[in-house]
């Protein structure tokens, strides 16, 4: 009845750098200091329970000109650490003028001199030795023309400069494989974004230690995701230990129903295709008129029209339906998680912290649509001081794994569409995880099942995603308790 897939991952895994204990984090943004001073972000993720904190640095960051250096945006990151945090820093190489496509922002791409880019490395693991952890070579590289502009050849290239750069400037550092997103695993094995993590693979077996996946979407297809990138490790000889780099839900592909409205959007947004993003040109465009802001703002002249699924995304959305699309977020985040952890993965990381600035967001931008509502923290006065539902849920995870050794799946007989995670707490006793699997949207419609389940204590108390109390019953060594789709975290004691 019980699942061990946790034994599969570690039994055969080839690396030193496999991360100790369970840790949950969060990312801040892909610009962090990119679009405005680089502000306070660690103590408002700190107070979340986030263990790991992943942001974005650019080359031109901190080397504007050749040989200047800066160090604000490092320095600042550096400051608000209190030793008891991991930290994970994706280094982008975007140069105006050190690569081969010249920008400040996206997308990243090769280096004109592999020597230059090596120097620019060790000199930022440097300054970070010891409080850096994890050191990403750019992001999503599979996703070309926008988050890399070059080559799978030129990506291993680079990324072997990195790996020793990285080892000479902090032996005790790891390095991170740029992730393995949904351009990849949303498509058929053979498509090009398969063929370009094979090839990395294939090359460049050797100069990473972790493998990073991005889980955007239903929770359920966590553990074959998981599988899928172990399944290409293995088969290239280089199985490292998996790391969930993003992670959120909901978003607006995964429902057919919206999927042709978007596919409509993007085709008008970007028929004239790919094209760099700098600072400049991404401030600027605010005040052009665009194809992808016509695109938007045709969206937003049909929103009444459009399926709720969609509109649940949009700015000036009815209440019910933001109401609905936050509920969703809070329980497919702990699903999310739980799912990562029994699949083996020590670090899971959620997409994201916080908006990049403070100010009105842009709803004409198709990222926001895409990914906008995502965001745990907002702004008031400047400062992130804005709780949306997303991060009391964070929260409430976090403290409820708080010490964990292992998450189990356990697989009950009845009822079959119950998920159940029993994990292994040494300081707090045993917790266990319940819910029902239903519809995304619909689900919530549909009445409880009960549920009896073995249990030692003689008392339990359950809390669910929202930090609601939960009925439950301990009669001769069982719980009895109704399950829906919302997570039901059950503890020993009264």
């Amino acid at each position: 009845m019980t699942e061990t897939a946790t034994a599969t991952a570690t039994e055969t895994a080839t690396d030193a750098f496999d991360p100790p204990g369970i840790r949950l984090g969060i990312v801040r943004s892909v610009s962090y200091g990119l679009f405005g001073p680089p502000g306070t972000f660690v103590p408002q993720a700190r107070s979340l329970g986030a263990g790991i904190l992943r942001a974005y640095v650019y080359w031109s960051q901190v080397e504007p000109e050749p040989g200047r250096y800066r160090w604000e945006v490092v320095d600042t990151l550096l400051d608000q650490l209190d030793g008891d945090e991991e930290v994970w820093i994706t280094l982008c190489s975007s140069s105006p003028w050190a690569t081969r496509t010249p920008t400040d922002f996206l997308p990243p791409s090769p280096a004109h001199d592999l020597s230059a880019y090596a120097e620019f490395v060790r000199r930022v693991v440097r300054r970070c030795a010891g409080r850096v952890r994890y050191w990403q070579c750019d992001n999503e590289p599979s996703n070309t023309d926008l988050l890399w502009a070059g080559t799978a050849a030129e990506y291993v290239a680079q990324l072997k400069v990195m790996y020793d750069a990285v080892r000479e400037a902090d032996p005790a550092a790891a390095v991170v494989l740029g992730g393995c997103g949904y351009d990849v695993l949303g498509s058929e094995a053979g498509s090009e974004p398969w063929r370009f993590f094979e090839h990395v693979l294939s090359h460049g077996r050797d100069a990473f230690d972790l493998f990073d996946v991005h889980l955007y979407g239903d929770a359920s297809a966590v553990p074959v995701h998981i599988e899928a990138v172990r399944d290409l490790m293995r088969a290239h000889g280089c199985l490292k230990p998996v790391v969930v780099g993003e992670y959120a839900a909901p978003v607006p592909f995964e429902f057919p129903d919206a999927q042709a409205v978007m596919y409509e959007v993007f085709a008008e947004a970007f028929a004239a295709g790919a094209h760099v993003q700098s600072t400049e040109e991404l401030a600027a465009r605010v005040r052009q008129d665009t194809p992808e802001r016509r695109a938007m703002a045709a969206l937003y002249a049909r929103m009444p029209h459009l399926p709720p699924r969609l509109q649940m995304f949009m700015d000036g959305c009815p209440p019910d339906l933001e109401a609905m699309r936050h509920r969703i977020n809070c329980r497919q985040l702990v699903a999310c998680t739980l799912q990562a952890l029994a699949a083996g993965v020590r670090r899971t990381l959620y997409w994201n912290l916080a908006p990049e600035v403070p100010g009105p967001a842009d709803p004409l931008q198709i990222m926001h649509l895409m990914f906008g509502k995502l965001a745990m923290l907002g702004y008031r006065g400047g400062e992130l001081a804005v709780r949306h539902p997303a991060a009391g849920t964070f929260a409430l995870l976090a403290a409820q794994l708080a010490g964990a050794g292992r998450v189990t799946r356990v697989r009950p007989a009845e009822p079959p569409s119950l998920y159940a995670f029993e994990v292994e707490r040494p300081e707090k006793g045993p917790l266990l995880v319940l819910w029902d699997r239903r519809d995304m949207v619909d689900g919530e419609d549909q009445p409880p099942v009960t549920v009896s389940w073995p249990w030692d204590d003689s008392a339990a108390t359950a809390v669910d995603a929202f930090g609601e109390p939960h009925p439950v019953e301990v009669r001769d060594r069982r719980l009895r308790l109704s399950v829906s789709d919302t997570p039901v975290f059950v503890s020993p004691g009264t």
